[in-house]
This record gives structure tokens, C-alpha cells and sequence, in this order.
């Protein structure tokens, strides 16, 4: 008879992922125990804890794996018809129609509420996104649709914009996280980057009310 292949560490976290993925969508972070994680894969609660340290690790890992399979600044890198303004909402727009990785987003938003996991995911956006950002803008300052000689400090701005409209790292209702909205674009178009139209409030409106009754507010 023959003896069953073994699964290289490699096999087992990439199968960790994809079954805490779907749990997490489906059933919801705080919802989803190791156990049921390690449950759907077939293997011991040891095996898990020899991958990750944590449930907390595997969201991270998630959320690096969900934006580097579909990264929205690599599909817009090549597209000639736009300009680096045009680029940057459409990039908004892709990112408001990835439904999966929005749902995984919205699950990550009250462990944020951990001093050590908001620093780590604060890092983590600084590294991944951070020169990103000051590629796209340094396109749109060079063909003039971006008007700003602050193409640094915005790189390094819209990163953290996100975890300042969090409720569960700023405590806020739905209306005060509106207004929240209203100053950074006026911010955001005194810095040479107007990004509202009708397009954007009807996306922005529903990322407010998503993470306001993710919040708890």
C-alpha cells in the first residue's frame, strides 16, 4: 500500500490561506476559530501554529496574497489612454469593485482595535503602498493632470487615510466619518489631487456605511 505523499510546509500555508479566506468571508473573522480553519483544511491545530503564529497573521497574509494576484497599480501601469489623475480613480473604482478582497477588509476592521496589529498593517501599506502611490503620482505631475509639488507626502498620506475612517481606531459615527470624507477631499484638492465626482460619493458612501456597521456604529 502506498504511503500517503507528505504536504511540504509550502503546500500547507497556501492551503491554510484559502480555507481561512473562505471562512472568513462566510462565517466572519471573530467567527472563524483555528480549529475550523485547520478543520476544512484536514490537519492538526499544530500544523497551523508551525505556519503561523497567529489567526491575525493569516488575515495579513491574506490581505498581502488578495492585492499582489490582482494588483490594481500593475493593471493600470501600462494603459496609455489615461492620464496619472484618470489612473488614480480608476484605481479607485477597481478597488471599490473587488468585492472579495473588500469583504476580507471589512472582516480585518475590528482587530484593528490591537495596538500591535494596526502598527503591523500600518507598516505593512507603508512598504507595499507607499511607493506605489508616489510612482502614480510622479506620472500625473509629469503629463500635468496632478498639480503638486507634494508628490512625497501624499505617497505617504493616502496609505494612512484609511485607518484615520476606521471606527474601531477612531471611534465615529457614520456622519462624523461623512465629514471625515468632505475634509480629505478638500485637502486632498488643495494638494493638487481632486478626486471627487458623482462616481466617487457613490462608492464613498457605501465604504462609510460598510465600515460604520462594521465599526459598531
Amino acid at each position: 500500500m502506498a504511503r500517503p505523499v507528505k504536504k511540504t510546509p509550502e503546500q500547507w500555508k497556501k492551503e491554510i490561506l484559502t480555507a481561512a479566506q473562505k471562512l472568513f468571508i462566510s462565517k466572519g473573522y471573530e467567527e472563524t476559530s483555528v480549529s475550523d480553519i485547520m478543520d476544512m483544511v484536514g490537519g492538526a491545530k499544530g500544523m497551523f501554529y508551525r505556519c503561523f503564529q497567529s489567526k491575525e497573521e493569516v488575515m495579513h497574509a491574506l490581505g498581502d496574497q488578495m492585492f499582489f494576484e490582482n494588483n490594481p497599480f500593475e493593471a493600470l501601469k501600462g494603459r496609455t489612454d489615461l492620464n496619472g489623475l484618470q489612473k488614480i480613480k480608476e484605481l479607485l473604482a477597481i478597488n471599490q469593485s473587488d468585492t472579495e478582497r473588500n469583504n476580507l477588509n471589512l472582516q480585518a476592521i475590528p482587530i484593528l482595535k490591537d495596538p500591535r496589529i494596526l502598527a503591523t498593517a500600518i507598516e505593512a501599506n507603508k512598504r507595499i503602498l507607499t511607493p506605489l502611490w508616489f510612482e502614480l503620482l510622479e506620472e500625473g505631475k509629469k503629463d500635468g493632470s496632478i498639480k503638486t509639488e507634494y508628490t512625497k507626502e501624499l505617497s505617504e498620506l493616502l496609505p494612512l487615510i484609511n485607518f484615520w475612517l476606521m471606527p474601531s481606531v477612531y471611534p465615529a459615527t457614520a456622519e462624523e466619518i461623512h465629514h471625515k470624507y468632505l475634509f480629505i477631499i478638500e485637502v486632498l484638492s488643495k494638494m493638487g489631487l481632486p478626486l471627487f465626482d458623482n462616481e466617487t460619493e457613490i462608492f464613498v458612501e457605501k465604504f462609510i456605511a460598510d465600515i460604520s456597521t462594521k465599526g459598531g456604529k
